[in-house]
């Protein structure tokens, strides 16, 4: 089957939220500047998590996608971001929050402690 919608039917402007491949969708860029962290880092996150997604409910916006984006939260220079469904977002949430207290229980623990690996 055919998809016959538009790859990009909105431009994001100045919204935080975009329509691609029939979803609405927010980008990496925009998440990532939301939780106080690089994109890289969100992506890299992403990346070590991608089995706790849901197909569908996050993906790598495709070049064609990037150049028809018209939006504050993209630039040329970056590497294409992850767009992200609601589901997709509400997963990036508690992992990136899983990670960091994870992260703060490792700095604050004792040497001897469980927790660290």
């Amino acid at each position: 089957m055919i998809d016959k919608q538009p790859i990009v039917s909105e431009e994001c402007g100045g919204s935080n939220i975009c329509f691609i491949r029939g979803q609405k969708v927010m980008l990496g860029t925009l998440l990532a500047e939301a939780y106080g962290i690089e994109p890289e880092v969100l992506d890299q996150a992403v990346e070590r998590n991608i089995e706790y997604f849901p197909e569908g409910s996050v993906f790598r916006v495709k070049p064609e996608e990037f150049t028809a984006l018209k939006s504050p939260h993209v630039t040329p220079s970056q590497a294409t971001p992850y767009a992200f469904t609601g589901q997709g977002a509400a997963i990036l949430s508690s992992i990136l929050f899983d990670e960091r207290a994870t992260h703060e229980c490792q700095e604050s623990c004792a040497p001897t402690c469980g927790c660290r690996k």
